[in-house]
């Protein structure tokens, strides 16, 4: 079992930065990918980036490469999301998910191979 909370949400003018995090608890995240998704109003939850137990492999989507960077922190149990110029198409709810299974660089593409998510918190991009 995983929980997940994140954290560092808010608001931010186009071209700032905002850095989120997610902290776990439970025996299982240091060996559990981990993922960031986003869902902003009206439309499906979409993947973001995703980084592999170790931290060694990470995976961005294409409209956050070059600006985001995933990183992770097994002693501490944390995932963080720095995000840098941001626009307003970054305005959503954004999630951290765990999945144990360890799945591809391709799979953890997929909020399928997630077994368990934070709540969410709300970024905001606007002048």
């Amino acid at each position: 079992q995983v929980q997940l909370v994140e954290s560092g949400g808010g608001l931010v003018q186009p071209g700032g930065s905002l850095r989120l995090s997610c902290t776990a608890s439970g025996r299982t995240f240091s060996s559990s990918a981990m993922g960031w998704f986003r869902q902003a109003p009206g439309k499906e939850r979409e993947f973001v980036a995703a980084i592999s137990w170790s931290g060694g492999i990470t995976v961005y989507a294409d409209s956050v490469k070059g600006r985001f960077t995933i990183s992770r922190d097994n002693a501490k149990n944390t995932v963080n999301l720095q995000m840098n110029s941001l626009n307003l198409e970054d305005t959503a709810v954004y999630y951290c998910a765990a999945a144990p299974n360890k799945p591809s660089p391709q799979m953890a593409r997929n909020f399928g191979a997630y077994d368990y998510w934070g709540q969410g918190t709300q970024v905001t991009v606007s002048s």
